[in-house]
């Protein structure tokens, strides 16, 4: 079982991270403020200016913890990481099967119907509690773009029904937030850079999210650059982008409004800049980073295994059923959909 481990983020800017024996010392102002053991770490992410101790560097990467590097508000700049672990087969057949157009869109079919299906879940539980007949209206058209992918169909087709559900799902997804505040109001998705405070929030969730998950693909020895419904781009970790399609509605867009709902994030937590950017203050990403954090813990029955499991723990899960099909071991690969 792999041990579940933390990610380490530091947003305080214009701290210091250095080595100290087997731990991450951080340090601002000349303090030293924590003291972590690099063996309960497996990540850290380094927000805005943040800088690390060269020794502290290779003592991560030693130690298999990817560090990461974004700008204050989340973009993702750059990543770092130890020598690369896996098998070299596993990885050679899977840039076999991603050169592979029939190969691909079968992938690429499963990870976009795990999307459509937590997409329609998440709709169908505010329908329960907020009724709405466009809530029940987007759920029967997303059924309908699920039912046109249970054939084998060509990846570019896969693509556009992919963009035909995320239409529908954005398009009611204001129907989701309950707080009145008209500065949580969403007229649509929107991004580099997000212009309204809940596009700002799924896009910093987005950012965390794609941070996990590129770490567990790599544990479980796949190149997270590599994927099959987004193609290869110098610098994009393609496969992790595949894989988070799954995990979007159900924990970011889901934290997300949770977040929203219940005032745990305020509106003015959020400035907007003179380019038409909003961009989160540090409170507000320090909360939000608590709540993943603290959702990451939960505990949840895995739909296709049949085990607890922790939902921090999803993706590697996820990554190590995608190896194994990759290898053969499995007729296909399982989404992960929550009911």
């Amino acid at each position: 079982m792999k041990q579940h481990l933390n990610t380490l983020y530091i947003t305080t800017q214009e701290s210091y991270l250095g080595k100290d024996g087997e731990c991450v010392a951080v340090y601002h102002g000349g303090n030293v403020k924590a003291k972590i053991p690099v063996h309960t770490l497996g990540g850290l992410v380094l927000f805005g200016q943040v800088s690390c101790s060269p020794f502290l560097l290779g003592h991560c990467a030693e130690n298999n913890v990817a560090v990461s590097w974004l700008t204050e508000n989340g973009r993702f700049l750059a990543s770092m990481h130890g020598p690369v672990r896996g098998n070299v087969l596993l990885r050679r057949e899977q840039y076999r099967k991603a050169d592979n157009p029939l190969v691909s869109a079968a992938f690429a079919r499963a990870f976009t119907i795990g999307k459509i299906a937590n997409c329609r879940t998440l709709l169908r539980r505010t329908a329960r509690e907020r009724p709405d007949t466009r809530l029940d209206a987007a759920c029967d058209a997303l059924s309908f773009c699920m039912s046109r992918l249970a054939r084998e169909l060509p990846l570019d087709v896969v693509r556009g029904i992919e963009g035909e559900a995320a239409n529908l799902y954005f398009g009611v997804f204001n129907l989701l937030i309950s707080n009145p505040n008209p500065a949580f109001a969403f007229t649509g998705r929107n991004r580099r850079p997000p212009l309204d405070a809940v596009n700002c929030l799924l896009s910093f969730l987005y950012t965390l999210l794609a941070h996990d998950v590129r770490g567990a693909l790599e544990t479980a020895g796949l190149d997270p650059a590599v994927g099959f419904l987004h193609r290869d781009r110098p610098g994009r970790p393609s496969l992790a982008l595949d894989m988070m399609e799954e995990f979007r509605p159900y924990l970011a867009d889901r934290l997300a409004c949770t977040l929203l709902n219940r005032g745990q994030v305020k509106s003015k937590g959020f400035k907007k800049m003179d380019s038409g950017a909003v961009v989160m203050d540090d409170a507000t990403r320090k909360e939000v980073i608590i709540a993943w954090q603290e959702r990451k813990r939960d505990e949840i029955q895995h739909p296709f295994l049949q085990e607890k499991t922790t939902v921090g723990l999803l993706w590697h899960t996820q990554a190590r059923l995608l190896a194994r099909c990759i290898r053969g071991d499995l007729d296909a690969y399982p989404p992960f959909a929550i009911r």
